[in-house]
């Protein structure tokens, strides 16, 4: 018989969670070759070389003893970490929150519902049956570590200022292209003056030209890329809205309007298709579906007048 599982219920204003005892009295870096492993946890141990100083003292505390954190205040836990309070603020928006507080539910919620989240490369060897495990494994654990760290607030305020454009252009350089190509796509059939860009001589000058009431949704996996940052600066400088779906803690992020961070871990091995360009898919199926509720009932009427068009193409057998 499994032994029973002692829960705490940890509160945050309307917020509930309940979280094993159990899993949170141990540090990842020591179980990181486990087959369970806290994905918020993981992210903050992958952005750690990418903070100052004092937010990776922050971090080791936050990886060495998460049931502390989630126990403490802010002022205990700057105590305890030896770090100031502007250090843990800093920490959070670097991670993507808005907040301690923030941060302190999600935490919360990542430790409470683990899931699978070490993954083997695919050998040169492999053969299909464990191709197609390893290479959805891969995608499903990337999926379920942006849902477990998306900042909702910054969800919400994204699909406020799309719904309200004038006109959105989509951004993305390489691989990142793909994902403004897919979600102008999605966005065009709301019925919104749309346009995606993949190639940087286009889209610098794009950017340029833009204004008040446009946006600008800027896609790079690392927010490293040169193209796609100067654009993003050139768009706020003629006074546009800059939405970043990027890595926290980046070039891009810091530059941002509002930063949709998926903060997911790249393969680490060069068989495997890149797990960001589907988080980075799934984030414009967010937006899509937001900036459509939004719209109402008159844009239901247009999109099923839509597809009823497109039925009369298809051929019936």
């Amino acid at each position: 018989m499994n032994s029973p599982i002692n829960l705490r219920v940890i509160t945050y204003g309307e917020n509930v969670v309940f979280v094993p005892d159990s899993s949170i009295s141990y540090s990842p870096r020591i179980l990181q070759h486990s087959a369970r492993f806290p994905m918020m946890l993981s992210q903050v141990e992958a952005m750690r070389d990418q903070l100052r100083p004092s937010e990776r003292k922050l971090a080791d505390y936050v990886i060495e003893a998460p049931r502390e954190v989630l126990d403490l205040s802010m002022t205990e836990v700057a105590a305890r970490a030896g770090v100031s309070q502007p250090t843990i603020a800093r920490f959070c928006h670097a991670l993507g929150f808005s907040g301690f507080r923030e941060f302190k539910i999600r935490l919360a919620q990542g430790i409470a519902t683990e899931v699978p989240a070490v993954y083997r490369d695919v050998r040169p060897d492999e053969p299909a049956p464990g191709v197609a495990a390893k290479v959805l494994d891969r995608t499903i654990g990337a999926l379920i570590q942006v849902r477990n760290n998306l900042s909702t607030d910054s969800v919400a305020a994204a699909i406020q200022v799309l719904a309200r454009a004038r006109r959105i252009e989509f951004y993305g350089a390489g691989g990142s292209g793909i994902a403004a190509l897919d979600m102008q796509h999605k966005f065009f059939r709301l019925a919104m003056p749309s346009v995606a860009y993949s190639d940087p001589h286009t889209f610098l000058m794009s950017a340029a030209l833009l204004g008040e009431g446009d946006v600008v949704v800027a896609i790079s996996n690392t927010g490293r890329t040169r193209d796609i940052i100067d654009a993003a600066k050139s768009a706020l400088a003629a006074g546009a809205k800059v939405i970043a779906v990027t890595h926290g803690n980046s070039p891009l992020a810091r530059i941002a309007s509002i930063g949709l961070f998926a903060n997911v871990d790249e393969d680490t091995d060069i068989f495997s298709p890149m797990t960001s360009r589907t988080s980075h898919l799934a984030i414009g199926d967010i937006l899509a579906v937001g900036v459509a509720l939004q719209r109402g009932p008159e844009l239901a009427e247009k999109l099923a007048g839509a597809k009823d068009l497109i039925a009369q193409r298809r051929v019936v057998t």
